[in-house]
């Protein structure tokens, strides 16, 4: 198992059959949390996307980038 601050690609979504979210961070826990709270300005936010559905943790920030996209 990885530690929470390994890199790592994530979907959150608005809820059931809504508007989906692709990211990248260090750091998932915190990055979730912030999604949750309304803290991460722009489409997240906007959409209001918080719900954590999926994500993969990596070795490398270069492996999570080239997953996400």
């Amino acid at each position: 198992m990885k530690a929470e601050k390994s890199p790592a690609v994530y979907i959150l979504a608005s809820g059931a059959r809504g508007t989906l979210y692709i990211g990248v961070t260090g750091d998932l826990c915190s990055r979730a949390l912030q999604h949750r709270q309304g803290l991460v300005p722009g489409f997240a936010k906007k959409y209001r996307v918080k719900q954590l559905v999926w994500f993969e943790y990596f070795g490398s920030i270069q492996d999570t980038i080239q997953r996400e996209k």
